[in-house]
């Protein structure tokens, strides 16, 4: 994934100034980030990932959700612990949306909505796949109740709420936060223990050649995001 710091996100300035409003996570944000796949590279531990990571973004913003596709995904014994205690938590540090809280009216416009956005990821709404389908209903739930911010860490929802216009999905008013926004969020608060976001910044954004090729290393990325979000 690259990281992008030539042009602040709009999402990003928005949520500084009101980080009350409703943030959808997709699933990859709740599940700490495995890249074994790498030699010699360990997954990352749901633990230490829930303090660094997870804790403080549900202390920093009050109204994180997910959609019930999401949810549904969630199949670790740690992470789908962690999430029912954030949602049974009073008052609730997370939030489900369901699709049968939708009327006809709306559930009918999501439809339209997946009929849209399936076409470009390989979820198919006939048979309701598991590929792809937490973004692809997330998106249309989101784009049907008007709401504004998703978070995510996978190209496709990137790619389909930043090119909703040359896609023709309709989703053009959606905003899109990238994990490595929400460690730089983290990281600018001054409160929040910076080895570990520094740790997960290098493990998702600066572990292989390429990444390093391509991305900024930490100090160099929390200098340019400081003077792209003026957080000096």
């Amino acid at each position: 994934m690259i990281v992008d710091t030539s042009q602040a996100n709009p999402a990003l300035l928005d949520l500084y100034e009101r980080p009350d409003q409703t943030i959808f996570l997709d699933a990859n944000i709740l599940i700490s980030p495995d890249r074994s796949a790498f030699v010699n590279v360990k997954p990352f531990l749901f633990a230490d990932y829930k303090k660094a990571i997870l804790d403080p973004l549900l202390s920093e913003f009050s109204n994180m959700a997910i959609h019930e596709s999401v949810y549904e995904e969630l199949v670790g014994i740690s992470v789908r612990e962690y999430v029912e205690e954030a949602i049974k938590a009073e008052p609730p540090r997370l939030a489900v949306h369901w699709d049968r809280d939708l009327n006809m009216a709306e559930q009918a416009l999501m439809a339209t909505y997946i009929g849209k956005l399936a076409p470009h990821s390989l979820y198919d709404p006939a048979y309701d796949n598991a590929k792809d389908r937490g973004e692809i209903k997330s998106l249309s739930y989101m784009a049907t109740k008007s709401y504004l911010y998703f978070a995510a860490n996978d190209a496709l929802p990137i790619r389909l709420v930043k090119d909703a216009e040359r896609l023709q999905t309709g989703i053009g008013d959606l905003g899109i936060i990238q994990m490595y926004e929400l460690i730089y969020y983290l990281y600018s608060m001054r409160k929040y223990d910076t080895k570990q976001l520094r740790i997960m910044y290098k493990y998702l954004y600066y572990l292989t050649g390429r990444e390093k090729n391509e991305n900024p290393d930490w100090g160099s990325f929390t200098t340019q995001m400081d003077c792209l979000y003026k957080r000096v």
